[in-house]
C-alpha cells in the first residue's frame, strides 16, 4: 500500500489552481484523491469529475468541488490507476469495475497520469484478465462471441450475484494470458453487439508514475 500511496501523492503534485481534474477509481487512485483533498483544505481551487460513485463519495467527504460534463467541455488532468501497463503505455483497466466511466473521462482529458505500483508494470498485457462491460440483455450470446476471440470469459460475481457496474451492466473478465496486439483486440471486442466497452486503454496515457517497495517513485519513459 505504501508504494501506491507514494505514486498517488506524487501525481497530486501536478494538480494546479483552476484545473478541472478527473478523479480515477481504485486503491491507488484513492491515495491521489486523499492528497488532492488535503491540498483543497490548504486552499487549492479546482473542479473535479469522478469516474465512479465510490470516488464521488470520497471526493464529497474531502470537500472537493464536483461537477458534471454538463458543466465542462474538457478535463485538464486525470489521475487514475491501472491493472497493467506495457512499455508502450497501453493499459488494462477495469479491475475496480469502472472502466466505462474511466474511459469517458480519459477521452475528455488533455492529460492522463497513470499511477501504479511496480507489480503493474509488465512486458506484455494479458496476465490480468481483461474486463469487458456488457449489457445484461442477451449476455449469454455476448459471452459466446467473446470466447470466439480465444479467451475464457468469466462473469464477475459478488455475493453469488452478477456484479453490476455503476451503469447497470455486467462485466466479463476475459482470460487471454497474453495480448500481442492490444489495438486490434480492442477493436474486435468492441465490434461485438452487446459489448459496451472493454478495459484496453490505447493512446490515452500522458505519464506513468510508479511507486516501489523501496520507497522510491519513478516516472517511466515510453518505449
Amino acid at each position: 500500500m505504501e508504494a501506491k500511496r507514494l505514486a498517488g501523492e506524487k501525481a497530486a503534485e501536478y494538480v494546479k489552481d483552476g484545473m478541472i481534474v478527473g478523479l480515477g477509481t481504485g486503491s491507488t487512485a484513492y491515495y491521489a484523491i486523499q492528497k488532492i483533498g488535503e491540498l483543497v483544505k490548504q486552499g487549492l481551487k479546482i473542479k473535479a469529475v469522478a469516474t465512479s460513485t465510490s470516488s464521488e463519495q470520497l471526493a464529497r467527504e474531502l470537500g472537493i468541488n464536483l461537477v458534471t460534463f454538463a458543466e465542462v467541455d474538457s478535463i485538464d488532468l486525470t489521475i487514475d490507476g491501472a491493472d497493467e501497463v506495457d512499455p508502450h503505455w497501453n493499459l488494462i483497466k477495469g479491475g475496480g469495475g469502472a472502466l466505462l466511466r474511466e474511459k469517458i473521462v480519459a477521452a475528455a482529458s488533455k492529460q492522463l497520469i497513470v499511477i501504479v505500483d511496480e507489480s503493474k508494470v509488465v512486458a506484455q498485457l494479458g496476465k490480468f484478465p481483461l474486463p469487458v462491460e456488457v449489457v445484461p440483455f442477451g449476455f449469454e450470446q455476448t459471452q459466446r462471441k467473446l470466447a470466439e476471440l480465444g479467451c475464457e470469459p468469466q462473469m464477475r460475481m459478488i455475493d453469488n450475484q452478477p456484479y453490476l457496474t455503476d451503469n447497470g451492466n455486467y462485466i466479463f473478465d476475459c482470460h487471454f494470458n497474453e495480448i500481442k496486439d492490444p489495438e486490434a483486440l480492442h477493436d474486435r471486442i468492441n465490434q461485438i453487439v452487446g459489448v459496451v466497452d472493454n478495459g484496453l486503454f490505447i493512446g490515452y496515457t500522458s505519464k506513468v508514475i510508479v511507486g516501489s517497495s523501496d520507497q522510491t517513485v519513478t516516472e517511466l519513459t515510453r518505449a
